[in-house]
């Protein structure tokens, strides 16, 4: 799936939810190291995510703990939901 994501991105910024090194959940967007917030719950996290995608009109690509993709929820950016 990941060769298949790398395609269907755009130029704009991509917003991940990731695992962290505390155990929780961060959002991060594409290309930085760091996170825009972190949440102790993945579902606390794929919220802020789903918004900021919704702003910016770009995908929200969820991990799984294992760092694996997950899902891919676009926001009207061009890619298949």
């Amino acid at each position: 799936m990941k060769g298949k994501v790398s395609q269907m991105v755009t130029k704009k910024t991509t917003q991940h939810i990731v695992p962290n090194s505390d155990g929780g959940w961060s959002v991060k967007k594409s290309g930085s190291s760091k996170a825009t917030k972190s949440f102790s719950k993945q579902a606390d996290a794929i919220k802020l995510g789903e918004q900021i995608s919704k702003n910016q009109n770009t995908a929200l690509i969820t991990h799984s703990k294992d760092g694996r993709i997950k899902s891919v929820k676009s926001f009207n950016n061009g890619l298949k939901k």
